[in-house]
């Protein structure tokens, strides 16, 4: 929960009501699976998603995402199937969990009202500004890319679900992206008929999500936790 009052530290800070919102939509973002059937983005609203992510910070502002809105059925349907078969591949991997895999619904391909393809675009190696000993700041760009969309998509009251299930050979060659470009994510939007409280893997007592404790330590790599 929220504390009732944020206090400001900074004369650069957003008002209160402004704060509580952005931290409302940290708090109350998930990762959809269930989308309302007929649901539909307004083309107005999927601008502003998609203004949401292109203003994310890059390394070296190279940018890297590419976006590929899918709006062919036929082509739809060729993704849910690259992820379906994944999806058993995984099972088959899980060894004793698998049954309980197949159970979890993991995507939402055929029933969100807009789908989208992100990649990594085709002329990143050019860009060597932060990524000369850290190539995978590629990568790290285009998830924010995705988080800003995320909470965005919160902020207009839609569910967004990251699906990351597929061989990204046989997507890039679905979708005839070039050699030394690579898909990271299939996102699922649109109307969802409610927000769980919590994270679905957590309803669904797949794992639970562990304290911030655990993640924070000062001065070096240690069990010494730096906050309480």
């Amino acid at each position: 929960m929220l504390p009732p009052r944020l206090a400001a530290m900074s004369d650069h800070a957003f008002t209160d009501d402004e704060r509580r919102a952005v931290y409302r939509a940290i708090a109350e973002r998930r990762d959809m699976r269930r989308f309302v059937p007929g649901g539909t983005v307004d083309g107005a609203v999927l601008a502003r998603l998609l203004a949401a992510a292109h203003a994310a910070p890059s390394v070296g502002l190279m940018q890297p995402w590419r976006f590929i809105r899918i709006t062919d059925d036929v082509v739809r349907r060729d993704v849910h199937a690259i992820v379906d078969d994944e999806r058993r591949l995984t099972a088959q991997a899980l060894g004793a969990r698998s049954a309980e895999f197949l159970a979890l619904k993991v995507e939402g391909i055929l029933e969100c009202a807009e789908l989208l393809i992100v990649a990594l675009g085709d002329d990143r190696s050019r860009h060597v500004f932060g990524r000369r000993t850290m190539p995978q700041m590629d990568l790290a760009s285009v998830s924010c890319a995705i988080q800003n969309m995320w909470l965005a998509a919160r902020a207009e009251g839609l569910g967004l679900g990251w699906v990351s299930i597929f061989d990204p050979a046989r997507l890039a060659a679905l979708l005839g992206m070039p050699q030394d470009a690579e898909p990271v994510a299939v996102l699922c939007l649109g109307p969802v008929p409610d927000f769980p409280t919590r994270p679905v893997l957590e309803i669904e007592r797949w794992t639970s999500g562990r304290p911030l404790s655990d993640f924070v330590t000062e001065n070096g790599w240690s069990d010494r936790p730096a906050v309480g």
